[in-house]
């Protein structure tokens, strides 16, 4: 195959075939794991985050506060760059791999935090009155009643912030873990083909969040018409 050549711009055809399998093959390996697990990680601390603000006791609430205020107040690069380059002086060295999923995990804890707890206030006063009445206590009244509710709520801002997920791997570049974009960027310090390739990667990276809208409006179709039903 020869190249393509539109106006200006030529297009490698040959380039873009062999370089496609091993950059989808980054965001197999990597980019999709790395988001998955980073995400049940992150959604997990968010949890505790969560309940930590709305927790009676002000030492608690202001924790949770700072905690979120640092990671919604700078960026994850950085957050990246601590934790892989800056770990090292304190003697706490860690795989390119797993620094990336403490950074995106902590991230993501910082953020879904407050989408959790907006939606555990969503949920009216009335069911806690209506959990203590059978004589449930705060535990048990939270985990039975309140979260299935607000998880209803939440579900959708949740669905958006795994997909931003998605694209925010690509900062794993930075630190050398072999995603998707990183893939990109060895095939193109061989071949110097800027534009195809990093296209080729924004491609990759759109069918991927495509797919995810695709699931997550079926998922939200599910939860409206449980609710109407229910």
């Amino acid at each position: 195959m020869t190249p393509l050549v539109f106006g200006q711009i030529t297009i490698d055809w040959p380039l873009a075939v062999h370089s496609f399998w091993p950059i989808l093959q980054g965001g197999l390996i990597y980019t999709i794991p790395l988001t998955i697990i980073s995400f049940v990680f992150g959604l997990t601390l968010a949890m505790v985050l969560a309940i930590m603000r709305l927790s009676k006791v002000k030492f608690i609430q202001t924790i949770a506060r700072i905690y979120i205020s640092i990671i919604r107040g700078t960026p994850l690069l950085v957050q990246l760059a601590i934790i892989f380059y800056g770990l090292p002086d304190l003697t706490i060295e860690v795989s390119p791999f797993v620094g990336a999923v403490i950074a995106l995990s902590m991230n993501v804890g910082g953020y879904a935090a407050e989408t959790i707890r907006a939606s555990i206030l969503s949920v009216p006063k009335g069911q806690w009155e209506a959990g203590y009445t059978i004589g449930m206590n705060d535990a048990q009244v939270m985990r039975r009643i309140i979260l299935p509710q607000a998880a209803r709520v939440s579900i959708p801002p949740l669905s958006n912030e795994f997909i931003s997920l998605v694209k925010d791997t690509s900062l794993a570049s930075t630190i050398t873990v072999t995603e998707l974009f990183r893939r990109a960027q060895e095939i193109t310090a061989t071949s110097y083909d800027f534009l195809l390739l990093y296209s080729e990667a924004a491609l990759i990276y759109w069918i991927f969040c495509f797919v995810l809208s695709i699931i997550q409006g079926r998922i939200e179709s599910r939860l409206d018409r449980y609710v109407t039903t229910h």
